[in-house]
């Protein structure tokens, strides 16, 4: 497998925004999938601040190769000054499953 396949992960503030970064993704066929869960309550620091926001999470399985599309298609539409953009190889799956993901996206 040798890590040619990531999942992302990304926080938005409302869900229609994330269903637009999911749809976008799929069409494009940057991503095989896009999980949305919310909403999630984060605690983080902003600005010298302790903050926190009600958020949805898209958790995006794709193609390593990809990672620099998917990086820019989610920061396109995204209103975060800085977004949670964070991608984590895929070490152990379902062969199956990333043969899935091979065909669905790129």
């Amino acid at each position: 497998m040798k890590n040619k396949y990531i999942q992302v992960v990304t926080t938005i503030s409302g869900r229609p925004g994330a269903e637009k970064i999911a749809k976008a993704l799929i069409k494009g066929r940057l991503a095989a999938c896009v999980q949305i869960a919310g909403p999630i309550k984060s605690i983080y620091r902003w600005k010298g601040k302790i903050e926190t926001a009600k958020e949805w999470v898209c958790v995006i399985k794709t193609k390593k190769s990809l990672y620099k599309k998917v990086e820019t298609a989610i920061k396109k539409p995204h209103p975060y000054e800085i977004p949670e953009i964070i991608a984590v190889p895929i070490a152990a799956a379902n062969k199956d499953y990333l043969k899935w993901i091979k065909l669905n996206s790129g």
